[in-house]
């Protein structure tokens, strides 16, 4: 009793205080709420009790507390002007949601009382209002922020100003830069200069800002509202990414515009797409987790959601457009920039699987990895669409005076400059390629080190077969081995010195250079051979003829040796070797086996016949060796290209 009487005589106090102060209704909610905390028997926890043992009094001290929080958060909640626009203002409207905050929380467990519950309602009520208003407040201060950041200024002389980031150092700012770049005219889009240094950390947002921002998201989770402001704070930096994006030259493509934009304007877009991956993976990216984490600090999976919803958009336009290359057209023309692509995407896999590890961004990192085997799959399939353009080279008609055929040239010197990227079709025959069963036996040579070493051999077997049955086009056998002297020996000379005689190997070189020689030797007998039968003597047998018989012969023969000679010098001048030191190894060769045997013919012609004998000898050892220096000089349509 007496008790009761104690606390009927304290609120007595507190209203007389306010009637005495001016019958002010809420000042008298505001001094009841001192001396509820003065007084233990009035705090939420004492109330606890109170509403359990059903004392009314309870309820209505919680009624008073109420109203009183609801006139401090509605002053704020009602008010037009930016509440962040006065720091002391900021500091009591967080003042007021926290102590909101922490009384939901603490009186949910009344709310199975009917009267409490109805007061519980009204604090979450109150509680979702102001969770209104810090979104506002937080979306106002991302977007004034952004604003006085400022990515897309004026430019100045070519240059964007970046004078408004803040930087973490000088040698940032430098860096940056001399990383943008733009065009003179207005509508053209804006491409960044190459970046040497990724080392880079962009502070988008001012750190007071980033503060304010974190004290709000820490009312908005602890509120029960973490999502709503994750996507509050990703609509606005989306939109920053999107940009920078859109600065660096990258376009938003569909799959279906990307195959069917002409080579050329491909192969400039996968320039910037190139350019646009590093940065956002080296830069933009990191600096995003980095703001994140510092906004969301202390509440990782809100940070977690929001750098996924920031950033997944642009990595998806980033994939997509690796995912159209990678499932586009197999030419061999387009295996360079598809090798570009695949290096790209996996160099920036250890970045992916850095920045996109938690649960709501990890997808991201599979779909890279995803595509960048489908990158790997696509370059093994322009090596076997490679090998069905070999194929299909029809043997119609041959190559005018047995030079170097196009399909010859093109297929060497495709292959050497696909293994100058030797390290990385290594790693894609590796994870991709076909296992040796798969091919045909190719003999017993030296078995290859790799599936790629395997690869480029099973193609030049492809190229010489097909070399081979071209060869069979020409009806003169001599030909047929001059086409294929020159192109074993442009095949040869590719391959040695290169990264692709590495992979073929010695064997492979010396077995080649061997073939030519061989190439060589069949000519000289399928062309030479005849003439030199001519110039033959038999001692034996031109005794038994008797001197005028033995002259007779002789004089036969010399005429059938000038037609044959002069037919053959007259075919073989059209013919073409591509390379001099070859077609001068031919040429030392037939003078070695043609002069003496022409010469010591000439001097028992003269025997035999005498002074007679000048009237019938046309050429001089001399003039045999002048006409042979005209072979092989072929002509403007059989030289072709030597490169």
């Amino acid at each position: 009793m007496a008790e009761n009487n104690g606390e009927e005589k304290l609120l007595a106090v507190a209203r007389h205080i306010a009637k005495t102060l001016g019958h002010n209704t809420n000042m008298a909610d505001d001094i009841l709420q001192i001396f509820s905390n003065f007084d233990g028997r009035f705090s939420k926890e004492n109330l606890a009790d109170k509403v359990a043992d059903g004392d009314p009094r309870a309820c209505a001290a919680l009624d008073h507390s109420l109203k009183s929080l609801d006139r401090r958060i509605s002053q704020f909640v009602s008010s037009d002007r930016p509440i962040w626009a006065d720091s002391a203002d900021a500091v009591a409207f967080l003042d007021a949601v926290d102590e909101l905050v922490a009384a939901v929380a603490e009186w949910s467990q009344l709310s199975t009382d009917k009267a409490f519950g109805a007061c519980l309602a009204r604090a979450e009520d109150m509680l979702q209002h102001a969770m209104f208003r810090l979104e506002d407040e937080f979306r106002s201060l991302m977007e004034r922020a952004g604003e006085s950041f400022d990515l897309t200024p004026p430019y100045r002389n070519g240059v964007e100003s970046v004078e408004n980031i803040p930087f973490d150092s000088e040698e940032e700012e430098n860096e940056l830069e001399t990383a943008v770049n733009d065009g003179a005219e207005e509508d053209q889009i804006p491409v960044a200069l190459p970046v040497t240094d990724y080392d880079i950390v962009i502070d988008a947002l001012p750190a007071g800002t980033i503060n304010d921002l974190h004290e709000i998201a820490r009312r908005m989770v602890a509120g029960g509202f973490g999502k709503e402001c994750s996507h509050v704070y990703s609509s606005c930096r989306r939109e920053f990414l999107e940009e920078s994006l859109s600065r660096l030259g990258l376009q938003k493509l569909s799959i279906e515009e990307v195959h069917k934009m002409p080579w050329q304007d491909l192969e400039d877009e996968i320039e910037r797409w190139i350019k646009a991956s590093n940065v956002s993976l080296k830069i933009l990216f990191p600096s995003e987790r980095r703001l994140c984490d510092r906004v969301f600090f202390g509440f990782s999976a809100a940070a977690d959601l929001s750098f996924m919803e920031v950033c997944r958009g642009s990595t998806i336009q980033l994939l997509n457009f690796a995912d159209a290359v990678a499932i586009g057209s197999r030419s061999p023309e387009r295996l360079f920039r598809i090798l570009d692509v695949f290096e790209t995407l996996r160099d920036l896999i250890p970045e992916f699987e850095a920045l996109f590890s938690d649960q709501y961004s990890v997808s991201l990192r599979n779909e890279a990895i995803t595509i960048w085997k489908r990158l790997g799959e696509a370059i093994r399939g322009i090596f076997m669409e490679l090998e069905n353009l070999i194929r299909r080279d029809p043997a119609k008609v041959g190559v005018p005076g047995g030079g170097l055929h196009p399909i010859t040239r093109y297929v060497m010197n495709y292959l050497r400059a696909a293994c100058r990227s030797r390290q990385t079709l290594e790693q894609v025959f590796e994870d991709y390629g076909h296992p040796l069963k798969d091919y045909p036996k190719l003999d017993d040579r030296v078995a290859p080190n790799s599936s790629l070493s395997v690869q480029m051999d099973w193609i030049m077997e492809l190229l010489e077969s097909n070399l081979e049955a071209k060869s069979k086009i020409y009806n003169d056998p001599a030909l047929c081995y001059v086409f294929l002297m020159n192109n074993g020996r442009y095949i040869v000379q590719k391959a040695k010195d290169s990264e692709l005689g590495t992979l073929l190997g010695d064997d492979w070189i010396r077995k080649h250079t061997a073939k030519v020689r061989q190439y060589h030797v069949q000519y000289q007998r399928s062309s030479w051979n005849k003439v030199l039968g001519i110039l033959k003597l038999d001692g034996s047998s031109n005794g038994s003829l008797g001197p005028n018989g033995a002259a007779k012969s002789m004089k036969e023969k010399l005429k059938m040796f000038n037609t044959q000679f002069e037919h053959l010098c007259r075919v073989q001048s059209s013919w073409f070797v591509f390379d001099e030191q070859l077609r001068e190894e031919i040429r030392i060769a037939l003078e070695k086996i043609l002069l003496p045997a022409y010469g010591s013919f000439i001097g028992r012609f003269h025997t035999e016949l005498g002074k007679n004998a000048d009237k019938y000898v046309k050429y001089g050892v001399e003039d045999i060796e002048v006409k042979l220096n005209d072979l092989f000089q072929g002509s403007s349509g059989s030289t072709g290209s030597r490169k």
